[in-house]
């Protein structure tokens, strides 16, 4: 259960809503996470770069160090191949460590043992090892933290076999894929988008999450199927609704696991509407977009009405100024006129 430091009030609101009514940021959603997790399994440690005293780099393991002391909750050395080294130990030694790395462009510095060891090592072990590593990750720009914070480089890691790679992009998940991700036996990466942070949901709406390889479908549709994960849930669904002012009914699609993808959910979105739009962060070339799209084309091919449109970043480093990196990244606009062309073919 959360606790009183993980739930806010909602302010005051003229929907007709209870504004005494509690509800839960993301943010608070992944710290109440973490707390149960450290609650219920005295194996599970939490690693990473300022995540103790000062309460990570998002404040997301606040108060953390200090219910759980140093042991348990671990100040690392900037050094990412380090500590997720000394992760993958302490994992295949019995421990269920919870890295968190401080941005996804940090994570890089730490890929040789993410790729060479944990997600290899029970596949030459012949199945002798398990890595139950979870490893969390911000990613995504829109805060103006310049080329080398902001990236999304979800399909790198989504395109490693060994791992399983989740995206939560509502409070529910937030809130409860982290439970479902440590009693795996693999490593699993858990990307958070830095735009989610300050979301928020009434906590009586953050419902149990039952699996962590299913796609969710956010809003039914019959006209479109807008496909997407992660930060850029909100905006799409965002174009639905001024999709539906228009007379067009798009279906969202949130993938939620990147890695497996949930191909019958996709096909069955293209199935229902006949049309596609894939939404990405990431930059379009050789983009987990284009793996949606190659997969659309091969499993459901003959359901299309149109061809698959993609909505991506444009081919540049996310630039610091507000106005430069909004233009870089998939905007509500955008996503709206590819909906509109794949639905009535640019007219």
């Amino acid at each position: 259960m959360s606790t009183s430091a993980d739930v806010e009030r909602a302010p005051a609101s003229g929907d007709g809503t209870d504004p005494a009514a509690p509800t839960i940021s993301y943010r608070e959603a992944m710290r109440a996470a973490l707390r149960d997790a450290l609650e219920r399994d005295d194996r599970v440690i939490l690693l990473g770069e300022d995540i103790g005293r000062y309460g990570g780099c998002y404040a997301v393991t606040l108060g953390l160090l200090e219910d759980f002391g140093p042991d348990r909750v671990r100040d690392t050395p900037l050094s990412e191949s380090g500590f997720v080294g000394a992760a993958i130990g302490a994992a295949i030694g019995g421990l269920r460590p919870i890295v968190e790395i401080m941005t996804v462009n940090f994570s890089l510095l730490a890929l040789d043992q993410i790729l060479n060891n944990a997600a290899t090592l029970r596949h030459m072990s012949g199945g002798q090892l398990e890595v139950p590593l979870v490893i969390r990750i911000p990613t995504g720009a829109g805060r103006q933290v310049a080329a080398q914070h902001s990236h999304s480089l979800e399909g790198w890691f989504a395109h490693i076999p060994g791992l399983k790679v989740l995206a939560p992009a509502t409070v529910a998940d937030a809130r409860h894929m982290l439970a479902l991700a440590l009693r795996e036996p693999d490593p699993v990466v858990i990307f958070e988008h830095v735009g989610l942070y300050a979301a928020t949901a009434p906590l009586a709406s953050v419902e149990p999450v039952e699996d962590i390889r299913s796609a969710a479908v956010r809003r039914p549709g019959r006209d479109v199927a807008l496909i997407t994960h992660g930060g850029s849930l909100p905006k799409v669904l965002e174009a639905a609704d001024e999709l539906a002012g228009n007379g067009i009914d798009a279906l969202v699609l949130d993938l939620r696991s990147l890695r497996p993808l949930d191909d019958a959910a996709i096909v069955a979105a293209v199935a229902a509407t006949h049309r596609a739009v894939v939404v990405d962060e990431a930059w379009r070339s050789g983009s987990l977009a284009a793996e949606v799209s190659a997969r659309i084309t091969e499993q459901a091919f003959w359901e299309l009405d149109a061809p698959v449109g993609r909505v991506c970043a444009a081919e540049v480093p996310i630039p610091y100024a507000r106005h430069l990196q909004d233009a870089a990244l998939p905007q509500t606009e955008a996503i709206v006129q590819a909906a509109v062309e794949a639905v009535r073919g640019g007219a």
